[in-house]
């Protein structure tokens, strides 16, 4: 990648000085993994996993489109199916909701039927006049209207139109009433069936809204960029001030909206699904109530808490809003990250259907039908695959970290800012690829060493709940908790860790341990910007989440009379939250990188001749003042101490 050998030597701090591959063994290893995740691609491929998947087959085994061979103890198998090119389900509609797969009998057809067939004379003449046989294979068209075993071999009656899916080649319903006892079996397996209705019908009636809304957290999350870029330096005070506006500005509306939506659902014009509607709406008004008045007052007592600790914090957030004025692409690595995340998550999706119809056919005895299984080892490619979901997800994610703090140590240590490469970021990105992909691959594996086991914690808890005892229940969380704390934990020391190696080009355990000390040796400083800063940051989001939450409820507030709020403002108030996380993450990045250079730059320079400062003004400016509050108190305690002994000769 670059270089052969990995960074030896020297452990001083030397910003930029030297540059070595660091961590080749687990850049190895990471990529053997990756070969092996291919080979997990390969596998389905090569036995007709995919092709059953994409082609489709038929419940004897035969792949639709080509010839097959002959499955031991299946008659019905090993049929040419050249020109029956799309699977048809007999009766679509009966699924099997716990094993999430239709409970029908497939065939291999060569048309879909286009319209409804109603009796089974019109099912002989379909299948006559277009070749396309819909009852089983061994039962002649001539004889689908007397055939004993008709109600089971043939699809049931009458037979919805259907369309071919234009990849997968099945035969699909095209009338979504055909679905109506999934649905109703799904409401009726989740519990209460009006409520539920109503919820998704609001879900539906409110659907342009709830996109309007989304693309107006988006937009709120950009201008918030431009806020930070522009104006970082008041921007603690702006959040402030206007979280504390909006949040008793929103919860005094949030209970005037129930007091008023209380006054309707009394109204005796109303029908009984209207009345059902207002009677969900006032509870929910309540809930959120009562939540964002918990909420404000929690708010209000944090923010007086916190308000002297915010000078370094101000001064940090107006050298990172410089950052972003010289390194612009900032703002669109989100976009890359995600990017690349959907990619990889699709081709992991793929990967995974491939397997679903990989290995080797099976019958099951009680039905006759075949199914395809991974038996042996094999049937293990499924717990490896899950396993480079996690890692390679958090790869993806410390590449972007380790790019975020290659690009901010390059502005922070170079005193010439015009003496920058021309887009810092990409300089970055290419500096990561060539020399610290394996400090990437170890610390993304760190962190999945510690997720791995939080998920199959997780796992275990919900499929024992209702079983187990409490003293199991809480051993379970509590664990899941501290493996959460853990991770969170280990996430901060190796944002860190990428910002030293960086610096210095050092190995993952040696920027580890040296960011670490910097950390311990700045725990004061450290408490104050994780605190105050991602608490701004925080303010932030909330303040994105509650402008578009006021929104749709001014939005859905027109459709009281047939709208249940619950679903859709939970829905926009979640992406509203994720999108603006997405963006103000970036911010709270560069930040803490900011942090770590400032703290290396005050331990080994003094600012005299030969040792300056790399640093903003706005951070030198107080560095100054803390050394003009340190020498004051200083003074302060010498004069106390002479008075105290002046005191004592006097006595």
């Amino acid at each position: 990648m670059g270089c052969c050998s990995s960074a030896e030597g020297k452990r001083d701090w030397k910003p930029l000085e030297e540059r070595s591959c660091t961590d080749i063994p687990w850049l190895i290893i990471y990529i053997l993994f990756c070969v092996g995740m291919a080979c997990i691609c390969i596998y389905p491929i090569a036995t007709g996993g995919a092709s059953r998947l994409i082609s489709g087959y038929d419940s004897y085994g035969n792949t639709c489109g080509r010839k097959n061979e002959q499955i031991e103890g299946v008659p019905l198998s090993g049929r040419d199916m050249s020109e029956n090119k799309y699977v048809f389900f007999l009766d679509p509609c009966n699924l099997d909701l716990i094993n999430r797969k239709i409970k029908s009998i497939a065939l291999c057809v060569s048309k879909c039927p286009s319209t409804e067939l109603k009796t089974y004379n019109e099912l002989k003449t379909f299948a006559l006049n277009n070749g396309s046989h819909l009852c089983s294979y061994d039962i002649s068209p001539t004889r689908y209207t007397s055939h004993s075993e008709r109600t089971t071999k043939c699809p049931k009656i009458p037979v919805p139109p259907s369309k071919p899916v234009p990849v997968f080649h099945r035969c699909i319903p095209v009338d979504v009433g055909c679905y109506a006892e999934f649905a109703q079996a799904f409401i009726t397996f989740i519990g209460d069936n009006s409520v539920m209705r109503r919820v998704i019908a609001g879900v539906m009636a409110s659907k342009e809204i709830i996109m309007g809304l989304c693309l107006l957290a988006l937009v709120l999350s950009l201008i918030m960029m431009v806020v930070i870029r522009y104006i970082s330096k008041v921007l603690v005070w702006v959040l402030t001030i206007l979280v504390i506006i909006g949040s008793i500005g929103g919860t005094g509306i949030l209970w005037w909206l129930y007091v008023d939506h209380r006054k309707a659902a009394n109204n005796n014009t109303l029908s009984v699904f209207g009345k059902e509607v207002a009677s969900d709406n006032v509870k929910a008004l309540l809930v959120y109530s009562i939540g964002a008045t918990i909420f404000t007052v929690v708010l209000l007592i944090v923010m007086f808490i916190m308000r002297k600790r915010v000078a370094l914090t101000i001064s940090l957030f107006h050298v990172a809003g410089k950052v972003f004025i010289h390194l612009p692409l900032l703002a669109l690595q989100p976009f890359w990250t995600f990017l690349c995340l959907m990619l990889f998550w699709v081709y992991w999706i793929a990967v995974l259907l491939f397997l679903g119809t990989a290995g080797t056919p099976v019958k099951n005895n009680s039905t006759g039908l075949v199914e395809y299984h991974m038996q042996g080892p094999l049937q293990y490619l499924v717990w490896y695959h899950a396993v480079g979901l996690i890692w390679i997800s958090e790869y993806i994610l410390a590449f972007q970290q380790m790019t975020i703090s290659g690009a901010v140590v390059t502005y922070y240590f170079t005193r010439n800012k015009s003496q920058m490469p021309a887009t810092p970021i990409l300089y970055s990105m290419a500096r990561t690829m060539r020399y610290h992909l394996g400090t990437v691959a170890k610390g993304s594996f760190i962190i999945t060493l510690v997720k791995i086991p939080r998920l199959i914690l997780m796992y275990i808890h919900s499929q024992l709940k209702g079983k187990e005892n409490a003293c199991a229940r809480c051993m379970l969380k509590g664990c899941v908790c501290c493996l959460w704390c853990l991770e969170k934990c280990l996430a901060y020391l190796n944002q860190n860790a990428y910002t030293a190696t960086a610096i210095n080009s050092t190995s993952f355990c040696t920027s580890a341990r040296e960011a670490f000390l910097i950390l311990v040796e700045n725990a004061l400083r450290v408490a104050a910007i994780n605190t105050v800063g991602d608490f701004v940051l925080f303010l932030g989001k909330v303040l994105i989440v509650s402008c578009t939450a006021f929104a749709g409820v001014l939005a859905l507030n027109y459709q009281r009379d047939y709208t249940v709020w619950v679903l859709p403002l939970l829905i926009v108030c979640l992406f509203a939250y994720l999108v603006a996380h997405c963006f103000l993450s970036v911010f709270e990045n560069v930040v803490d990188v900011l942090f770590l250079c400032f703290a290396v730059d005050t331990k080994y320079n003094d600012g005299s001749p030969g040792r300056e400062y790399y640093m903003d003004k706005a951070l030198m400016e107080y560095v100054e003042n803390s050394k003009k509050m340190g020498r004051y108190k200083q003074d302060d305690g010498d004069r106390r101490e002479m008075k105290s002994m002046a005191r004592g000769t006097v006595a």
